[in-house]
């Protein structure tokens, strides 16, 4: 590796801070102008496409950011700083623009010889987040500066070994973003033929039932965390962060050991139960893949296969009512599970319902399949990162050719 070369990241960019919006024109209701905020990186970099943003006035055009630009966040809220100066890449979204905010540092490239990808890359892995969080001002809400990422130390490849690490990375990454995006599609798909049979054309003849009439309604609870034992295990331990932007839910930030879930069996859930968040952050609908449990913001439904996906798209398809159901007058949205229960559903009759699950159930497998490939690919992707990074994983363009 002598010829890896000790640099700065100064030596090849600069961050730029975004401009500061005003706070009484940014929304949640959608418009074309999206702002780009910390809560749009994942943990571990890359561009989230949920939880957006909006802009609903003027806008200086030398912020907005264009398909392709590298982004770092430069604020993290969260306990843990898990985002804090990661980079992401600026996507394409049809009718939007992406606007720079404050709280956003964009790279602008200073030397055309190094690899921007390669720089994307170094910039995602955990030893620069590392540095960034630990070089950070302040206490609850933590900060980067430009000065401080363009301090970071590294050691450069050669020119070609920077390409060949970009493409293995970016190879992986691509995999994985167009399998996301063909679940997306899919999803799409089964909801609006679900809103074409059930809610634009149903049959005046079926009847409405209560939810609970279609299976079996639980309240998640949470095991007492003065038993230490009954956490850290095999089973998933569903919440609300764990639920965002996901069909089925595979992976979640706790879990609870064999002592824990058999603690609480009656909160057990069989794999593809139906749970919809319902305190605080209400509508948000996911399947768990594994057995499982879930907090008590979260209600869940078991329920046979003949109903799973049509109560599913009816979760879906019924936001605003739950929100409308929350609402109590409160400040905090609450959904209890009395409530719940009571939601009305369509009865479809028996054909009907076959013929749905005949054109659905292909497509929800095939999500399945999706994110199993996904959760694969991001592994191998993770672990290869700083393997290739520290140069303990060679890899060159000669390489690449021959695979």
């Amino acid at each position: 590796m002598s010829e890896w070369k000790s640099k700065k990241l100064g030596d090849f960019i600069k961050v730029k801070h975004g401009y500061a919006f005003k706070g009484k024109s940014i929304t949640d209701e959608e418009t074309d102008a999206i702002l780009v905020t910390p809560g749009n990186f994942k943990i571990g970099g890359g561009f989230k496409s949920s939880k957006f943003k909006y802009f609903n006035s003027d806008y200086p055009e030398d912020y907005v950011l264009s398909e392709g630009d590298i982004v770092v966040t430069m604020t993290d809220l969260s306990k843990e700083s898990d985002t804090l100066g990661y980079s992401a890449k600026i996507p394409s979204i049809k009718g939007k623009v992406l606007l720079h905010n404050q709280r956003i540092g964009l790279v602008e490239f200073i030397d055309n010889d190094v690899s921007r990808d390669y720089l994307y890359w170094l910039m995602r892995t955990a030893e620069y987040q590392w540095y960034c969080v630990s070089s950070a001002s302040g206490t609850s809400i933590m900060h980067t500066s430009p000065s401080r990422i363009e301090d970071y130390d590294f050691k450069l490849p050669p020119p070609s070994e920077q390409h060949a690490i970009a493409s293995v990375l970016s190879s992986l990454d691509d995999k994985i973003d167009l399998l996301h995006r063909q679940n997306q599609t899919l999803e799409q798909m089964a909801e609006t033929l679900f809103r074409q049979w059930f809610v634009e054309n149903p049959n005046p003849e079926w009847e409405e039932r209560p939810l609970s009439e279609f299976g079996q309604i639980i309240c998640g609870k949470t095991p007492s965390k003065k038993k230490p034992e009954y956490f850290d295990g095999e089973y998933p331990f569903i919440k609300i962060p764990d639920m965002h932007g996901k069909t089925f839910v595979f992976d979640t930030q706790d879990s609870l050991s064999e002592e824990g879930f058999l603690s609480q069996e009656k909160k057990a859930l069989p794999a593809k139960s139906i749970n919809v968040s319902c305190i605080a952050t209400v509508g948000l609908v996911t399947m768990n893949a594994f057995p499982s449990q879930t907090n008590q913001q979260i209600n869940s439904i078991i329920t046979d296969d003949e109903y799973r996906y049509y109560l599913y798209c009816e979760m879906k398809n019924s936001y605003d009512l739950l929100h409308a159901m929350a609402s109590g007058g409160t400040a905090t949205l609450n959904l209890n599970t009395g409530n719940f229960s009571k939601i009305p559903v369509l009865q479809p009759d028996e054909a009907t319902l076959d013929r749905f699950n005949e054109f659905v159930s292909p497509m929800f497998d095939k999500i399945f399949e999706n994110q199993t490939q996904i959760r694969t690919l991001t592994a191998l992707r993770d672990t290869l990162l700083p393997k290739l990074m520290s140069g303990e994983v060679r890899v060159s363009e000669s390489t690449l050719e021959k695979i």
